[in-house]
């Protein structure tokens, strides 16, 4: 066997867990081989070069070996080697993903914690949640136009 599709490949070597899965991935353009987009029947050969995208990361690999069925990972893992640049990108996204804020962080109104929703719940006992907004146009002041 010297050539194979590069759906199966991806399933095979553990990219994804399903071949569709990895249809839909070369579908949206997240797979390339050899710098070129890729289709799911596209046949790929030891030696070629394929970058895909896996969430933020952006993994390119070299192609070692060819395998018609999905094995454990250590065995997957033997029909390619990651590239220098690609590990270098990982691990400079792991560092940034370390160091970064937090985003749950940034938001500074969101669900009233139980004291926020006593102090909610007593102003609108007090007339408060009858209106919502004032305008001109409110007839408890005595004012008619």
């Amino acid at each position: 066997m010297e050539r194979m599709r590069i759906d199966k490949w991806l399933w095979a070597a553990r990219f994804y867990k399903t071949r569709s899965l990895a249809v839909d991935e070369i579908g949206k353009n997240r797979v390339q081989v050899n710098g070129e987009a890729a289709k799911p029947a596209r046949e790929i050969k030891p030696g070629d070069t394929v970058a895909l995208r896996q969430g933020p990361v952006t993994r390119t690999v070299r192609v070692l070996g060819l395998s018609l069925q999905r094995g454990p990972a250590p065995v997957a893992q033997q029909l390619y080697q990651e590239t220098p640049e690609s590990l270098a990108a990982q691990a400079a996204a792991r560092d940034a993903r370390r160091v970064s804020r937090e985003p749950a962080l940034s938001i500074e109104q969101g669900r009233p914690t139980k004291r926020e929703r006593r102090h909610l719940d007593t102003a609108r006992q007090h007339g408060w949640g009858d209106r919502w907004s004032a305008s001109v146009d409110d007839a408890s002041d005595g004012n008619t136009r």
